[in-house]
This record gives C-alpha cells, sequence and structure tokens, in this order.
C-alpha cells in the first residue's frame, strides 16, 4: 500500500473514531479549558522574568525595580500557579477517566460485534489474536483518546502564543527560530511512519503469540502426557524471539527519533545564544536590529518552552502510534461483516411443532472447493428420531450445523415448520433448537449457573426439576456446595459423565422441540453413557431428536437411521430395514459389535 493509501486509511480509521467522543463533549471542551490555562501559565513566566530583568538593568531612572514590582510579579505567577494546578488535577484525573470510558465504549461495540460473528470467521481466527485486540489493542485507546486531542491542542497554543509574543519582542530573531521548527516536524514525521509500520508489526506478532500460549495452555494435559514440555517450549520461544525482534527494531527507530531531536535542541538553542548575542551588540543595521539583556533572556525561556512543548510531541508520537493502530485493528473487526444475518423482513419463528425438511440442498465450507452435501432433500416429521451414521467427512456433522444456521447453505432452502430459516430470527430459529456435543463447554462459575444457562429467568426449583430430569441431582446435591459448587474452568472440576448430564438439564430447562446429539456418548467411559444415554432418552421425548452416533447400539431405536458419504444418502430406514438390506449399515453394525 502506498503512502497516500495508507494516509486515507489511517484518516477513515480516525473519522470513525471521533464519533466516540460524542458522549463526552463537555468533559473534553473542559479538558481543553484546562490545557488552555496551563499553558497560559507557561508562556507568562518568560514575559514576567523579562519584565524584572528590565526593570533591574535599566538605566532609566524611571525604570527601576521596585518591592511593589517584585510583589505584584510573584503574586501574578503564584496566582496562576494555582490556576495551573487545579486545572492539571482535572486533566490528570478527569481526561484520563474519559479516555477510559471511550475506551470501555470500544471494547463493548468490539464485544458485541464478536457475538454477531459467524461460525466460519471463528474457524480461521485465533481466540488469542481476538484477546489481544479486545484487551490490550484498546489499553493503548485510552491514553490515545485522552492526551491526542489535548497534547496537539496544547502544542499549537504554545507555537501560536509563542510566535505572537516573541514576534513583539523582535521579528528577525523569532523567524530564524521557527524557521528551524519545520525541519523538526519533518524528521518527526519520517520517524513516526517507520514507528508506525513498527507498531503495527509489533500488535500482530503478539496476537500470534497469545494465541500460541493459549493453545499450549489450553493442551497442558496432552503436553504432559506426551511429556512434550521441551516442544512447547521450543515453539513458545520461536514466537517469543520474533518479537524480541520486532521489539528490537522499535527502540532502534525511537533511539534515532530522540537523538535527532536532541540535536535540533542544540542547534534552536545554539542559535538563539549567538544570534541573540549578536543583537545585542547593537550593530545599527535595520537586519540586526537590538535586543536588549531582559529580551535575550527571554528568548531564551521561550526556546526552552517551545523546545519542551515538541519534545512531548514527539514524546508522545509513540503512544500516538499505539493508539492508531489499535484504533485500525478494532476497525478491521468491526469490518467484518458476519456472513449470516437476519433479513430486513425477518420474523419470530414460533410454536414450533418440529418438522425439518432439507429441499434439495447444497453446502460447502469456503475453504474446500467440493460440497460436503449436494442436492440433499429430507423431510423429518414433528417428533421423529433420526439417526446419522457413516464415514467421517460424510456430512454428519455439517448437516445438523445448517438446521440452527450455524452456516448458511448454498443452494436449496432449509425449512422449519414450513418457514424457510433464512426467513426468520436467528434467535427464534436457535430458541427452538437445542444442542448436545460430545465436547460439552462449562462456563467458569457455579453448577446452578451453567444449568439456568439454558434459561436465564429460572427459578431454583425449576433448575433442579431439570437436573432431576438429567439424572444429575444425586450427584450435583453431592458436590461440596451442591449446585453452588464452582466448576471450574471449561468443568475441569467435573468428570465427562458429569458435565454432560449437566449439558442435558441445561437443555431440559430450555425445553426445546428440536434437538441435535452430536456423539454425546462416544468419549465416555461405558457406566457414564449409560447413565448420560438414559437421560438423552428422557430428554427427546416428544421431540425432533437428529442423533449422530458411531456406537450404533445406541441408536437402534432410531425411527429412522440415514447413512451418509460423500455421495449423499446412500441408505436410510429402521434398523431392522437396514440389517435386511445387508449394504453399507449392516457392515458398519457388524465392524462395531466386533470391537
Amino acid at each position: 500500500m502506498n503512502r497516500e493509501a495508507q494516509q486515507k486509511k489511517t484518516g477513515s480509521y480516525l473519522r470513525r473514531f471521533l464519533p466516540y467522543y460524542k458522549k463526552y463533549r463537555a468533559t473534553m471542551a473542559l479538558d481543553l479549558f484546562c490545557a488552555a490555562l496551563t499553558t497560559v501559565c507557561e508562556l507568562v513566566l518568560p514575559m514576567i522574568v523579562r519584565e524584572l530583568t528590565g526593570a533591574a538593568s535599566s538605566e532609566d531612572p524611571a525604570v527601576t525595580l521596585t518591592w511593589q514590582l517584585i510583589l505584584w510579579c510573584g503574586g501574578v505567577y503564584v496566582l496562576l500557579r494555582v490556576i495551573d494546578t487545579a486545572a492539571n488535577y482535572y486533566m490528570t484525573s478527569v481526561g484520563h477517566i474519559m479516555g477510559t470510558k471511550i475506551e470501555t465504549d470500544m471494547r463493548r461495540d468490539l464485544f458485541s460485534h464478536l457475538q454477531k460473528l459467524s461460525f466460519s470467521y471463528y474457524d480461521n481466527t485465533k481466540v488469542g489474536t481476538l484477546m489481544s485486540r479486545i484487551t490490550s489493542d484498546l489499553f493503548d485507546v485510552t491514553e490515545f483518546a485522552h492526551h491526542c486531542p489535548e497534547e496537539f491542542f496544547i502544542a499549537g497554543v504554545k507555537i501560536i502564543g509563542a510566535f505572537l509574543l516573541l514576534c513583539t519582542v523582535n521579528v528577525p530573531l523569532t523567524l530564524i527560530v521557527f524557521a528551524l521548527l519545520p525541519v523538526i516536524l519533518a524528521a518527526s514525521i519520517h520517524f513516526r511512519r517507520k514507528m508506525k509500520n513498527n507498531f503495527r508489526e509489533g500488535r500482530q506478532q503478539l496476537g500470534e503469540l497469545n494465541a500460541q500460549i493459549e493453545d499450549s495452555l489450553q493442551g497442558i494435559r496432552v503436553t504432559k502426557a506426551f511429556s512434550n514440555e521441551e516442544l512447547e517450549k521450543e515453539k513458545f520461544e520461536k514466537g517469543n524471539r520474533d518479537f524480541l525482534r520486532i521489539k528490537e527494531s522499535r527502540y532502534h527507530i525511537m533511539a534515532a527519533f530522540h537523538s535527532t531531536t536532541r540535536l535540533f535542541d542544540g542547534i534552536m538553542y545554539i542559535a538563539v545564544a549567538i544570534v541573540g548575542a549578536i543583537f545585542m551588540m547593537d550593530l545599527g543595521t535595520p537586519l540586526l536590529p537590538s535586543i536588549t539583556p531582559a529580551d535575550y533572556v527571554a528568548y531564551l525561556m521561550f526556546v526552552t518552552t517551545l523546545l519542551t512543548s515538541i519534545r512531548r510531541i514527539v514524546e508522545f508520537s509513540e503512544q500516538f502510534q499505539l493508539g492508531i493502530s489499535g484504533i485500525e485493528r478494532f476497525c478491521e473487526i468491526l469490518d467484518t461483516e458476519p456472513e449470516i444475518s437476519d433479513a430486513p423482513d425477518a420474523k419470530e419463528l414460533a410454536d414450533v411443532k418440529g418438522e425439518v425438511e432439507f429441499r434439495d440442498v447444497s453446502f460447502g465450507y469456503e475453504s474446500d472447493a467440493k460440497n460436503v452435501l449436494t442436492h440433499l432433500s429430507l423431510l423429518v416429521r414433528p417428533g421423529e428420531s433420526i439417526a446419522l451414521v457413516g464415514p467421517s467427512g460424510g456430512g454428519k456433522t455439517t448437516l445438523c450445523s445448517l438446521i440452527p444456521r450455524f452456516y448458511e447453505i448454498t443452494d436449496g432452502a432449509l425449512l422449519i415448520d414450513g418457514h424457510d430459516v433464512r426467513t426468520v430470527t436467528q434467535r427464534s430459529l436457535r430458541d427452538c433448537i437445542g444442542v448436545v456435543a460430545q465436547d460439552v463447554y462449562l462456563f467458569s462459575g457455579s453448577v446452578k449457573e451453567n444449568i439456568a444457562y439454558g434459561r436465564r429467568d429460572a427459578t431454583d426449583a425449576q433448575i433442579e426439576h431439570a437436573a432431576r430430569m438429567a439424572g444429575a441431582h444425586d450427584f450435583i446435591s453431592a458436590l461440596p456446595d451442591g449446585y453452588d459448587t464452582y466448576v471450574g474452568e471449561r468443568g475441569v472440576k467435573l468428570s465427562g459423565g458429569q458435565k454432560q448430564r449437566i449439558s442435558i438439564a441445561r437443555l431440559f430447562l430450555k425445553d426445546p422441540p428440536i434437538l441435535i446429539l452430536d456423539e454425546a456418548t462416544s468419549a465416555l467411559d461405558n457406566e457414564s453413557e449409560r447413565l448420560v444415554q438414559a437421560s438423552l432418552e428422557a430428554l427427546a421425548k416428544g421431540r425432533t431428536t437428529f442423533t449422530i452416533a458411531h456406537r450404533l447400539t445406541t441408536i437402534r431405536n432410531a425411527d429412522r437411521i440415514l447413512v451418509l458419504c460423500e455421495d449423499g444418502i446412500a441408505e436410510m430406514g429402521t434398523h431392522e430395514e437396514l440389517i435386511a438390506r445387508d449394504g453399507m449399515y449392516a457392515e458398519l453394525y457388524r465392524m462395531y459389535s466386533t470391537l
């Protein structure tokens, strides 16, 4: 991307960021007013020193340094300092709080948008990268939101104010001093561009590093089981070294930046010192007007003020680039459109009976050129139990994922009670569907909170009833704190069978008319499988049920069994019919029976 295009892109991101100030306009206005007050205090001091020095060195008997003048100047400056202290307190406290509130608003919007994104986005995006963007990236936006307008406003007031005041003293010397400013700004822009690229690369690598750390820590049990701690250390070391390389490059750029700035500081000081000294010689030429020692001291103090202001901008440039990078990465996620969204005229799906129809449905993942399902047609009556079996890659899980519209079908139509799922709201569609997966996810919290996830307004009695229906009440009651027992991250403190029964209790509470059971017992031991299977059978009564199973003995009582393969539905019928047909299902059943 060329420089002009990049500048336009950055400008676009900034324009999208500005509306976040809207709620805090009054706070920002007062913050800038306080910034102006602190700047006035700094600009007045050189003029007070000039006044006192001029009076002390004057040869005019009418102009002398008196106690009255000293006390008046001292009183004015003390008053200004009191005002400066109050203004600085407001800027440091309320101004920073405003930045934090903007960060909070942005994090809320970002998290809300992430909730809208489709499964396909998460299939291709590392969670660690998203965590980096929603936390550390936005930390830097806090400082940016507060300091960016404040620092540039202060610098502008100081530069303009100093220029006007110095012009009243000596125009040629003022022009010489300010002629050096464009050179300093040009150098700042050059290094700022380099830092921006470095910060962008650093944020990307930090996201990768976070993702790698998360992956390693979540798989710590597998790592230890295979004694692969050294392998994980090597993988981490590579990412860590890459991050170190980026940080080293950043500090080289910063060192060149600050060193160049210090060089220009010295040039400006020596220019004022030498040229000012020449002007004090009073050579009597129009091009070299004379200045008094008091003017000379004031100039030196103004140059110090100017350089301090420029140095603050230079130092802020690092924070500026961090903030810009954070805003850009924030906008990148917001620019990601959900692949699945409600139609403008989407209706609520209500009073669902449970009829599901696949009408000439085709579907393929973006990463795969070949369709997983091709021209599949299937009608499932309300309350019917459908079992899906077949080799891996046949589309069993994909077919079930299309029902709650986790993925969008490529062709054809999928209907619930005669309503195309694309014409109803996603929320109402998914409210009528319950899913029990092999890999149960429990949130960090209590047993009660995890069961209540199926219906957030449920009472304790309803939660307990759901647990009894799922066969979970007895073991929950035996836990240290009963229903208030903390389950740990991902339910790590519970066994696989216990977690599965809690997930079933969650669905009993939700009470959906359509169920999807995706290999819900395949990872359990025989005793846990028996208990969970009994719970699932109780849950499935009267509901339209899709069951994906590798243990074929668990689906013998299904109303219909579908054998899915790469070419679609290879066989369909009851267990007895398919065994009698002696086809693919009978072969799979015999293979399982011999295990």
